[in-house]
């Protein structure tokens, strides 16, 4: 089953739309893609809204546990389905990771208030999993990570991960997050 495409993850694949920033990187592993949350994280700070993308199985907990590292939050990090939302309370006096995932909320933004999201924004970090033309209205500002796999009966773990910042917020994307990653070949 494929992700949601909508119009933001269609800029990303098609290049950077006006206010954005794209990077594009190579993962080859779950140990790169959580290399890559811990990188992430390093930039991150409260209010930061971060949407994850990608067909099931493409790594949106994987890269979200790397986040909860780099953040240096309490408990494992886990896919939220069946709970919709977890918060991990900082360990180290830092944002909060809230962790959503949307895959099984039919409505936008307004199912969603339910969840208090606008609330816990500002002072925590909110990561949500299939949250294309749910979130977007939470901020002007925001990281969106599309993450492809190859589909079908395969058990190959690369992925071709897109960073898509929106806003000024995210105008330095490139040069925070857009280097080697651990056990990654340089090219």
């Amino acid at each position: 089953m494929e992700a949601p495409h909508n119009s933001l993850a269609a800029e990303a694949d098609a290049g950077a739309a006006p206010g954005t920033v794209t990077v594009n990187l190579a993962v080859e592993s779950p140990e790169q893609m959580q290399a890559l949350g811990r990188r992430i994280a390093t930039v991150l700070r409260p209010g930061d809204l971060v949407m994850l993308s990608g067909e099931l199985g493409a790594g949106k907990t994987t890269l979200t546990r790397g986040l909860g590292e780099g953040l240096g939050v309490r408990g494992a990090v886990t896919s939220p389905t069946f709970v919709i939302a977890r918060v991990h309370p900082s360990l180290t006096g830092g944002p909060a990771l809230v962790h959503v995932d949307a895959y099984r909320l039919g409505g936008g933004l307004d199912e969603m208030e339910d969840l208090d999201l606008d609330v816990s924004l500002p002072e925590s970090v909110v990561v949500v999993e299939w949250g294309d033309g749910k979130v977007e209205e939470l901020s002007e500002d925001r990281l969106h990570v599309v993450i492809h796999r190859a589909v079908g009966d395969t058990d190959d773990e690369r992925r071709s991960v897109t960073l898509v910042g929106v806003g000024a917020r995210w105008a330095q994307l490139g040069e925070d997050v857009a280097t080697e990653l651990p056990g990654q070949a340089s090219q």
